[in-house]
């Protein structure tokens, strides 16, 4: 008899909307020629110490977390996975505001006008 389980995918850290999947699709089609994909990290800045970035991405990188959305590869910065598991991504727009809007379970607080976050 075989004993080996089959287990289940790992989930990826981060859950993107239909509407952010649809974004990363837009930032595609206008992307620059040697852009790969679209890269989520969470680099030192504002008054609350972390702050989300999204930008093009031209290289894989090894601890890259990559992700294959219906538009593009979405990849997480290996270095941020930590600050960012169990979270979602969205796009929202309104009259006044259009971006990317996060979701982190792991956000022990952010600053008041909700630039940056602390884990």
């Amino acid at each position: 008899m075989n004993d080996t389980k089959i287990r289940p995918a790992p989930k990826a850290a981060v859950v993107l909307t239909e509407r952010a999947e649809r974004r990363v699709a837009e930032l595609m089609d206008k992307a620059p020629a040697d852009a790969i994909g679209v890269k989520l990290s969470t680099p030192r800045r504002g008054c609350s110490g972390l702050a989300y970035s999204v930008d093009y991405v031209t290289q894989e990188a090894r601890f890259d977390e990559k992700i294959e959305t219906p538009g593009g590869i979405f990849y997480i910065d290996g270095a941020s996975v930590l600050y960012l598991v169990g979270s979602t991504m969205d796009w929202v727009e309104d009259d006044f505001a259009a971006g990317f809007v996060f979701e982190n379970p792991n956000a022990k607080g952010a600053c008041g006008c909700g630039e940056s976050f602390m884990v």
